[in-house]
Parts: C-alpha cells; structure tokens; sequence
C-alpha cells in the first residue's frame, strides 16, 4: 500500500518553460547585482566558494564568479551552488510579485486529494529546498506548502542516483514499496525503483507514452491511481 508519494518539480507539477523562460532569465539578470550587494552574507560567502571550488578555480574574482554562474545557467547546470543562489534571487520577484510559479491545472486538486486520504507529501527537485518552497507558496494555486511534510534536493544525492533515494527512505521512515515517486525523467524513475520505490512517468502533451515504457506512464496527476 503506498504511504507517501515523493514528486519531481519540472516537466512533473509545473512546465519546463516556466523554470526555463522564466526563472532562469530572472536570476541571470540579476546576478551580478545580487553577487555586489550579498556578497558579505555568510550564507552567500559559502556557496561562491562553494561553485568555485566545484569549478576548480583556486582564485577567482568575483566577476569571474558571476559569469561561471551565468554560464552554468545556460548549460542548465545541477549545481547544488547554483541552485542555492538562484533560489535566494528568485525569491526577489516572488516576494515583489513579478512572477507566480506555474502547476498544472489538475496539480493542486490532486495533492489536497492525496493529502486527505492520509498520505504523506514529499518533493525531490535538483532545485534547492528553500526555492521549492518558493514555488509552492507562491504557485498560480495558491500557497500548497502545507500540504509537503518535506523536500529534498541535490545535498541529499543526484536525481539519477539510487543512494538518494535510499537515504530519502530512511529520513522519511516509510519502505520503498510504499512509496510512489512521479517524474518526467526516465533516468530518475529507474533510480528510485533500483532503490526500491514505486513509480509513474509523467509525460505532458505535446509528449506521450512510449509502448515500451518501463514504469506505469500517465499525461496528467488525475490519471495516477494510488492503492
């Protein structure tokens, strides 16, 4: 019987496009005024040096720093450093309105269903965990935060990796087999299963399942049948 049901971000609750023609714009264009004014925050101290050291660079200026931050952007980069910091700017034009986080229209219905029935939400996003929680307090639905009792992001193990789901199970304390993972991305889906867990590909439209999908394959959450 599944308990908890663990959920990708992109391509899964909310457009690709929202993450890549909006958000990332809006942190590459503020990021070298963001890196000027933060610079002297801890918090901040710690993942530039963080992204440099990833990058291999030994000394670097701070404007060195911004443009292999930017660079990343393009490339579409899982850095943990990346992420962190993109989250910390994004939180700017969510607080000032700019913007409203996308979910699919049956998204919101869905999760307060599940909730309802008892079921434990959680979310596993390359994303940090502060700018999931930006997504999902300030989505087109309204604030859904309290309906996740957790989130998880890259600190815990890549997507692709199936340690990250183990040790999701173990802070979660719920088996494998009582826990259904949703996702766009293959690679991912197969990870969680290795580990154990349950699983459903999510394929919105203009997509569609593939005849020789190896996990359950569903265009919208209205379609996911859970016990």
């Amino acid at each position: 019987m599944i308990r908890a049901i663990l959920t990708d971000i992109e391509g899964t609750t909310s457009s690709i496009s929202f993450v890549k023609d909006v958000l990332f714009p809006y942190a590459r264009r503020r990021l070298p005024a963001f890196v000027a004014t933060h610079a002297d925050k801890p918090e901040v101290q710690h993942w530039l040096h963080e992204a440099a050291r990833e990058a291999g660079l030994v000394s670097a200026s701070q404007n060195e720093i911004v443009a292999l931050l930017q660079r990343w952007i393009d490339e579409d980069r899982k850095a943990t450093s990346l992420k962190a910091l993109q989250g910390m700017i994004w939180e700017d034009g969510y607080r000032s309105g700019e913007y409203r986080a996308h979910v699919y229209p049956e998204v919101a219905q869905k999760l307060r269903e599940w909730k309802a029935h008892g079921l434990d939400l959680y979310v596993f996003s390359s994303g940090s965990v502060p700018a999931q929680k930006l997504l999902f307090g300030n989505s087109e639905a309204g604030d859904l935060t309290p309906l996740f009792s957790g989130y998880f992001d890259t600190e815990i193990g890549a997507k692709r990796d199936p340690e990250a789901y183990r040790r999701i199970l173990s802070a979660i304390n719920v088996r494998g087999d009582e826990v259904l993972f949703l996702s766009d991305i293959v690679a991912e889906l197969d990870a969680a299963r290795a580990a154990g867990m349950r699983t459903t590909l999510l394929t919105r439209p203009p997509s569609h399942c593939p005849a020789d999908s190896a996990h359950p394959c569903v265009s919208t959450f209205a379609e996911i049948r859970v016990n």
